[in-house]
């Protein structure tokens, strides 16, 4: 049995494209997961940071790896339909929590969010992962873009530090640079959307969002899981997270007492 929030065209989609609409996901922790963007911003963790240089217009926060720290997240990870959905949709038994992330832009907050992949950041491959990226603010032009079928292209893309705008890793062949999907004509997946409804997508998808030119706040709570394929992998240089000290080797299933199991099917 899926989840009442989940349909079989739903698990279609995600596998063929890599990304999917899931509305109300967290729509009964709207409120909890704004109190825990509150803290997280008081009280920011060691990877936060701000993401305009001096003269750009607005404030664009971000932090990860926040949810064994604030409460509220962890409720969220925990006790939301997160979990058992992450499971019908990657078609998992398992499901284990890789990281939260927090992404605020502020009223006229010109930066877009770059074009990116995921999973060129992270020490982790495998086909059954899943990223769910919720708003606490109705969202419509400030929402993120997601270029359907990317999950499967032959090269990833080179991540890059959003600020510094430099290379996480060798510029080398494994790697293609970041292409400009509006000028190639990509399928680009948007929605507008309401406080709580989450697009779920793959590790492997090229993604972004537009700045926020509104004169409201966009708050957006996401937060990463992977299942019973996901491995540890070395990467060509350090990794976003990068979790220091984990001590896993190429090949091992993410360590549980980082990673915890928030659903299982049997």
């Amino acid at each position: 049995m899926t989840h009442p929030l989940v349909t079989q065209a739903d698990i279609d989609t995600f596998q063929r494209d890599g990304v999917v609409l899931i509305k109300g996901l967290f729509a009964d922790y709207v409120d909890t997961i704004r109190t825990g963007i509150d803290r997280n911003m008081a009280a920011p963790g060691p990877y936060a940071a701000e993401n305009l240089h001096d003269g750009e217009a607005g404030r664009f926060f971000d932090d990860y790896c926040n949810w064994m720290r604030i409460n509220e997240f962890e409720d969220a990870i925990r006790n939301s339909p997160a979990g058992a959905v992450a499971a019908d949709l990657m078609q998992s038994r398992r499901v284990q929590a890789f990281h939260d992330h927090v992404l605020v832009k502020e009223p006229g907050t010109t930066k877009p969010t770059p074009w990116h992949q995921d999973g060129p950041y992270y020490f982790v491959e495998g086909r059954q992962t899943v990223s769910f990226w919720s708003p606490m603010d109705p969202v419509d032009a400030a929402s993120l873009r997601c270029v359907a079928g990317s999950h499967l292209w032959d090269k990833p893309v080179l991540p890059t530090r959003w600020l510094a705008e430099t290379s996480f890793y060798p510029d080398d062949d494994a790697y293609q640079p970041v292409p400009d999907p509006d000028a190639q004509g990509m399928p680009i997946k948007e929605w507008a959307m309401a406080p709580g409804d989450a697009v779920a997508f793959s590790f492997g998808i090229l993604h972004g969002a537009r700045g926020n030119t509104t004169t409201a706040r966009r708050r957006a709570f996401s937060v990463r899981f992977v299942g019973d394929d996901a491995r540890y992998v070395d990467r060509p240089g350090p990794t976003s997270p990068p979790f220091p000290g984990h001590g896993m080797r190429p090949g091992d299933v993410l360590r549980e007492d980082w990673f915890p199991v928030v659903f299982d099917k049997h």
